[in-house]
């Protein structure tokens, strides 16, 4: 089985060197949520606002299940309004089914349904918030269908939540709705040492400060800021982060 999951050094915005993957409370909470939806073979809603580390979460997460117990992950992302057509032509990629993708939307639906009959899977639909009606019937739709052996995971941004609680057909069958926030500042002490060699040896209170004026919990704010801070410290020799090196790399980040 290959998988759809990205590359684990692409995990981290700008594949930003020696950058670990911490272990917040929605990264906890989303590999608990994950797992029960999975078990459950149910749907699952996964949203908050940009570089709050969405992504990043459901990866980490079923990357671990798909080691531990085989999983088999397929995704599919939209970036902009798909039809039902849409969805039918990424299934059928998502799926690897051979061959050339059926002409009649009746015999199309018939091999796609027969083929997530035959094995579980985890669906992973990305940039939910890009999904309409009609697309998100058609999840419902084979999901719905009693054979099936789905489990299927929406992510995306703010406006998946909204868009989702617009359909009640399908957002009743929503398992588990989880929404990320930024983190708190208690956090982020807690958190950013840990992500990164140089804020291991920064003032607590520099981080604040950094988090204050540019950083505002955001994941991937902190990853800019990171890789603009290393910059700063190399070309002035120093070892470690201050609010001059600081003042410099927030200029980069408007």
């Amino acid at each position: 089985m290959t998988s759809q999951l990205p590359p684990r050094e692409t995990d981290h915005y700008t594949q930003l060197a020696d950058a670990a993957v911490v272990t917040t409370r929605a990264l906890l909470a989303a590999r608990e949520n994950i797992t029960d939806t999975i078990n459950a073979r149910a749907m699952m809603c996964l949203h908050g606002p940009a570089g709050v580390g969405k992504t990043l979460a459901a990866n980490v997460c079923l990357r671990e299940l798909e080691r531990t117990r085989g999983e088999e992950v397929c995704r599919i992302a939209f970036r902009a309004r798909p039809t039902a057509r849409a969805v039918r032509h990424e299934l059928f990629a998502a799926l690897g089914l051979p061959g050339e993708p059926p002409r009649r939307p009746s015999e199309f639906d018939r091999l796609l349904l027969d083929s997530l009959a035959a094995r579980p899977r985890t669906l992973v639909v990305d940039e939910a918030q890009w999904l309409n009606r009609e697309t998100f019937e058609y999840f419902r739709f084979v999901w719905d269908h009693p054979y099936s052996q789905i489990a299927i995971i929406f992510a995306g941004g703010e406006g998946a939540h909204s868009v989702l609680r617009k359909e009640p057909m399908l957002s009743s069958r929503i398992f588990i709705w989880q929404h990320i926030t930024k983190l708190t500042l208690e956090e982020v002490q807690q958190v950013i040492p840990l992500y990164h060699p140089i804020w291991a040896r920064t003032d607590p209170e520099d981080i604040a400060f950094a988090d204050r004026h540019a950083a505002h919990g955001n994941f991937r704010n902190w990853a800019r800021l990171t890789a603009h801070t290393l910059t700063a410290l190399q070309r002035t020799g120093r070892a470690n982060p201050d609010q001059e090196t600081l003042r410099w790399a927030f200029s980069r980040l408007g």
